[in-house]
Order: structure tokens, then C-alpha cells, then sequence
């Protein structure tokens, strides 16, 4: 099962209507459980619906669709966003959620755009219930927000008696916005029990006029760290993945979704590397080919379901635009 959060830049209904943009979008989410989309600017809602028909309409989501939950539009001023999760209903089941009040007196309106929290039952994983904290900093503001979630985790814990919590989302964590100084005044991450499984020297920005590592996930606890798998904690580059030009990359953001992989229920995790694969198998007939979803997870590299855990959600066999 794999989570990921992703920064689409401005994404209303001009964005979905560009039948490129939409293609790759599509190809995206397809690769995960349960996805968090930032920064939805339609007012309409046209958009989000819009897009939810055409991935769902999609061959390799049809026995496997995705459901829409998405927050009230957020925001101070007349400029507004919104949190939007898709999840797959036989991966996790919704069983609670809640708008983070943001109105602890004497530190009233912290967030820009306060958290809209998820809660999670996972089906086909060893951790059962999960809770999914959204982020998007306004830039300037990011160090008080990032320290303000510790606050919110407090919240949590209290309300849904869990600790399973993962926090993600674009922090805007990196250069000018959150320091190396300003990291030292981070509750989240000062404290022992919150887990930054992005390193800070990761590039999640999809422009190559910088480095920085704005996007994050954060878990809360041991449980938390011990139910993912092994270094699946990264940025995913669609620009290198579906070998895209800079330019069409950047039609669909500037961001590169954050992803983690929880661990199966009944599985011992295993590195990459230590993959076995029979050779017989992969030149099988069966075999569907070069593999069609272009992603960089592919262990098998044929396209072949019974080799490859990801071609199974992935777009199997349409060789279109690989």
C-alpha cells in the first residue's frame, strides 16, 4: 500500500482540461492507495469531479476506483485551496475526519490553511488504522505552521486514542523559507518521536533552477517507522519516469509527489535489492512486455504482474505513451 502527497500547482479546470496534463496526472495517482492532492483552486468543484470520472474510467482502475474526500476551500483571503484525498475503497476504508479548529487561545489562526485530518482503516497492511495529517505552509509563515502541527498531533492523539499518524504534504521546508536555524524551533522535529523520512538533501522540486526539499512525510512514532517499507520513502520523478521534457513536466508542477509504502500484512519487508527474480519467468509468455506504467519502482521491468507488485495498479497494457 502506497501513500503520497502531491503539490499539483494550481490545479482547476484549466489544468484538467489539457488532455496531456491529464494523461500524466492520471498515471500518477493510479501508482497509489491513497494520494493527497494540494492546492485544488477550483471554486466550481468541476474540476475535482471531472478528473475523478477519468481516472476511474481508466482500464486498470475500473475493478479498483478510487473515492473523493476533499476539505471546505481554506484560506484567509480570497485566494482559497483545498485538501483532496483519493483513496482505493478495497485498500483502506474512511472512518473518521476532522477540521482542525485552529483557535488555541493566544495562538489563534496559525495556519493559512488548517489541516483537514483523515482517519484510515487499512485493509492489507500491518498497521490497521492510519491517520493522514495535510499540510500546505504559506512560505514566509512555514517555521511557525511546521511547529504548530505538534499542537495538532496533541489533538489527534486525544480525540482518536491513535498514534499511527502521518503527517505530509508541501512544507515548504527548504532555503529561504525554513532555514537550518529555523529547523532548531520545529517541535516536529526536534522532538525524538516525529521521524522526517525525506532527507533534507532530497530534490522534491520537479524545476531544475533549484534543489530544495520542500516536500515532506513525517511519522509519528515507532509503529509508525517499523510499518514502512525499507527506503520506499522518496520523491516520485514523473519527469525522468515517463521521460517528459522540462517544459511538459513543469505543465503539470513544479512540485514531484512524496510517496511512502506501508508493509503488507503477513510480508517481512525486504530490500530492493535482495529482489530475486526467475529468469524463466520474466521471458514467459505471459509477459506483457516493456512495462507499461514507466515507473521507476518496476522490479521486473517486463510489465509482468506476477513479477512486478506495482504493474498490477499501474496501467497495464496500454503501451501508449510509455
Amino acid at each position: 500500500m502506497k501513500v503520497a502527497s502531491f503539490n499539483v500547482r494550481r490545479l482547476g479546470t484549466s489544468k484538467v482540461a489539457d488532455r496531456n496534463v491529464l494523461k500524466y496526472l492520471i498515471k500518477i495517482v493510479s501508482r497509489y492507495s491513497v494520494f493527497l492532492i494540494l492546492e485544488v483552486v477550483d471554486r466550481t468543484g468541476q474540476a475535482m469531479t471531472t478528473f475523478l470520472k477519468e481516472l476511474n474510467d481508466t482500464r486498470a482502475n475500473k475493478k479498483h476506483p478510487y473515492t473523493m474526500v476533499k476539505s471546505s476551500r481554506l484560506g484567509r483571503d480570497t485566494y482559497k485551496e483545498q485538501f483532496v484525498f483519493l483513496y482505493r475503497e478495497d485498500h483502506v476504508k474512511l472512518t473518521d475526519s476532522y477540521q482542525y479548529k485552529d483557535n488555541q487561545v493566544g495562538d489563534e489562526d496559525a495556519f493559512a490553511r488548517e489541516p483537514y485530518i483523515l482517519r484510515f482503516t487499512c485493509l492489507n497492511t500491518v498497521l490497521k488504522d492510519l491517520v493522514l495529517i495535510p499540510v500546505h505552509t504559506k512560505p514566509e509563515d512555514s517555521v511557525k505552521e511546521l511547529d504548530e502541527l505538534y499542537d495538532v498531533v496533541k489533538v489527534v492523539k486525544k480525540k482518536w486514542k491513535t498514534d499511527n499518524i502521518m503527517i505530509l504534504g508541501d512544507f515548504n521546508a527548504d532555503g529561504s523559507y525554513v532555514t537550518k536555524r529555523g529547523m532548531t524551533n520545529i517541535r516536529i522535529r526536534s522532538d525524538k518521536k516525529f521521524h522526517w523520512v525525506i532527507g533534507d538533501d532530497v530534490d522534491t522540486t520537479a524545476n531544475t533552477g533549484n534543489d530544495h526539499t520542500y516536500d515532506r512525510i513525517v511519522m509519528y512514532g515507532d509503529d509508525m517507522l517499523e510499518a514502512m517499507v525499507p527506503n520506499s520513502a522518496k520523491p516520485f520523478n514523473y519527469h525522468k519516469a515517463f521521460h517528459l521534457s522540462e517544459a511538459m513536466a513543469l505543465s503539470i508542477s513544479d512540485h514531484y509527489p512524496v510517496e511512502v509504502e506501508l508493509t503488507t500484512a503477513g510480508t517481512v519487508p525486504q530490500k530492493k535489492e535482495d529482489k530475486k527474480i526467475d529468469k524463466e519467468e520474466v521471458e514467459s509468455p505471459n509477459a506483457l512486455g516493456p512495462c507499461s506504467s514507466a515507473h521507476e519502482d518496476c522490479r521486473c521491468g517486463q510489465g509482468n504482474k506476477l513479477q512486478c507488485p506495482y504493474c498490477e495498479t499501474a496501467l497495464q497494457g496500454d503501451r501508449t505513451d510509455s
